[in-house]
């Protein structure tokens, strides 16, 4: 490999762009295929980022041999085949969060990924939120055992948007995508697996084939529990919001930011080298990759939330 990483990102839209925004401030880094659906929005996202490859075909971009890694923010349903395409084809590759929309597939995942010997990561970015690591660093020292875990994604989807209010040519999901962000963290900051798990869930839209809100509960080894509520219904703030309930103390995290129980800020700008999160994701892919390691992340050590997403499945059906 080069000094410098040369990466492809498949998938132009709303978080892409949070990819590529992150990307520009690591060093020996640089993006050189950039893929989309829609070939001119493409176009005009490469050279606003300085890509000189675009196309729409995620092969095209595999082809190319200066290609060292790919990060694919493709929609759900695409996940699972075209990390496998990645692997296959010699690419180390992130993929965004979910691995999969089936335990199966992530499975499938994990498997190419072990043959391989590449780097393959998922991109669970609550684990790498300044916020989240700060109460992880608590548990961690012993300052800071929890409880229970509060948490709330609301959003508002009654049509198909994605992030930005656009139009989006598929369908996301509460449970294979939204709660796996939930069901992951629980576990990696109580350091315990999740032993117990109930779902669920509203009507279902009519067009959009999905519940729109739904309830989680979960419990870990440790006796720690997890409540969550989920819902495309809500016209209000929009985003998740994590409560930490702990032996010592309340935290409040909304993505980057932290705040105790008195709703008081929490510096946690001294937490790591950036307060992006999505950054600081993309930052330990790059560094797996130049150590030669398997990254925090990895498609092997979240396969268990989809275990526990593919219970609650069951649960709902």
């Amino acid at each position: 490999m080069s000094k410098t990483i040369k990466v492809a990102l498949a998938g132009a839209g709303a978080f892409g762009i949070k990819h590529l925004d992150g990307i520009r401030n690591v060093v020996d880094v640089e993006v050189v295929s950039l893929v989309g659906r829609e070939l001119d929005k493409t176009r005009e996202v490469a050279i606003k980022y300085g890509i000189g490859h675009v196309s729409t075909e995620l092969a095209d971009s595999l082809a190319l041999a200066q290609v060292d890694a790919v990060i694919l923010c493709t929609p759900t349903q695409m996940h699972a085949a075209q990390a496998i395409a990645c692997l296959q084809a010699g690419k180390h590759v992130q993929v965004e969060i979910p691995l999969a929309d089936s335990l199966q597939r992530a499975k499938d995942v994990v498997a190419a990924a072990k043959q391989s010997g590449l780097v393959a990561m998922c991109g669970h970015t609550r684990r790498f939120n300044p916020s989240h690591q700060y109460v992880r660093r608590q548990v961690a020292s012993g300052k800071f055992n929890i409880q229970q875990m509060d948490v709330q994604t609301y959003f508002f989807r009654r049509s198909n948007i994605n992030a930005l209010g656009q139009p989006r040519s598929w369908t996301d999901h509460l449970l294979w995508h939204h709660a796996a962000h939930t069901v992951d963290l629980f576990a990696y900051q109580c350091g315990s697996p999740v032993v117990k798990a109930n779902a669920v869930q509203g009507p279902v839209h009519p067009a959009l084939g999905i519940a729109m809100d739904m309830g989680i509960q979960l419990k870990a080894a440790n006796g720690a529990i997890c409540t969550l509520s989920l819902s495309f219904n809500n016209d209000g703030p929009l985003g998740s919001f994590f409560r930490y309930i702990g032996d010592s103390g309340t935290y409040i995290a909304r993505y980057d930011d932290l705040f105790n129980g008195k709703d008081e800020k929490i510096d946690v700008s001294k937490v790591d080298v950036s307060m992006n999160g999505i950054e600081l994701q993309d930052r330990e892919f790059f560094a797996a990759i130049r150590e030669g390691r398997a990254p925090n992340s990895s498609v092997a050590d979240v396969l268990p939330c989809y275990d526990v997403l593919h219970q609650l499945e069951q649960q709902l059906t």
